[in-house]
């Protein structure tokens, strides 16, 4: 079944020198399943999922020839249907919760703000929801958590709060921005673990931005390998390792191997070809 359906995805922002194109003709389609999107900074992973939530605002712009989340047509959607869309049926994870979390306003407000203004739920019952979203993101002692500000937790702690602020509604459709990237190795197998578990118990879909490309590889099913706002390759994940298009090729050469050549990595030659 496709919860998501992209055509030929447009994200243009109009600056004073003339339009700048941050993503162009990304076309692809979602199940209920992994899909990572790779790329290095810049090439317009992060604009393509915020566009799926239509969160890009004035100078940029959206167009796209279809983009349909469960046979709604989201560019033409109001802004009411989108409100009603965000959180409940799709949801973002951005990629610092040091710059997501409001540092003023406790974790345990923060989890219930959601549910109490939007979906008219009582303190009660929005602080057992909350509670119950810490539990599934295995945070011990959540009440304790729920009490703390964002500056009192760990980066990986930070991490799994948003987690489960997004998960709360239970959404159809997760995207996850860079989740990792500020985490050590063995927290980071834990977040991952927890993401697995919860597209496969809740049949989520999930997109999954990453600049890892051996992360990606070991953790989704098909992968999107972005250059310069365009989708140069896709291939199914347990392949990537053995992608065929050179600018691929490229980014997994540049990445250091235990046990390797221990003299500089390569650098990565682009051809202006690979933007056409």
């Amino acid at each position: 079944m496709t919860l998501l359906r992209v055509r030929n995805l447009r994200v243009t922002f109009d600056t004073e020198t003339g339009p700048v194109e941050a993503v162009r003709g990304v076309s692809f389609d979602l199940g209920r399943e992994r899909l990572g999107i790779v790329g290095e900074s810049g090439s317009g992973k992060t604009m393509t999922g915020r566009s799926m939530l239509r969160l890009i605002r004035p100078p940029g712009r959206i167009e796209a020839d279809e983009m349909r989340f469960d046979g709604i047509d989201i560019l033409a959607a109001s802004e009411t249907q989108m409100r009603a869309l965000r959180g409940p049926r799709m949801a973002m994870v951005m990629q610092d919760p040091k710059y997501s979390l409001n540092p003023v306003m406790r974790v345990g407000a923060q989890l219930m703000e959601g549910l109490r203004q939007r979906d008219r739920v009582g303190r009660v019952e929005a602080h057992a929801k909350a509670v119950a979203a810490l539990n599934a993101v295995q945070i011990r002692d959540p009440e304790r958590v729920m009490e703390a500000y964002p500056h009192e937790l760990s980066g990986g702690m930070g991490q799994r709060v948003m987690i489960a602020m997004m998960l709360i509604p239970n959404p159809d459709l997760l995207i996850a921005d860079e989740p990792t990237s500020a985490l050590d190795v063995t927290v980071q197998a834990e977040v991952l673990s927890i993401l697995d578990a919860l597209v496969r118990d809740r049949g989520m879909g999930l997109i999954f931005i990453s600049h890892d490309l051996r992360l990606v590889a070991r953790f989704c099913d098909r992968v999107l390998v972005m250059y310069k706002g365009r989708v140069v390759e896709e291939v199914a994940a347990r392949d990537l390792l053995k992608a065929r298009h050179p600018y691929t090729q490229g980014l997994l050469n540049c990445l250091p191997r235990i046990g390797g050549n221990r003299g500089p990595l390569p650098g990565l030659d682009r051809d202006a070809e690979w933007a056409r």
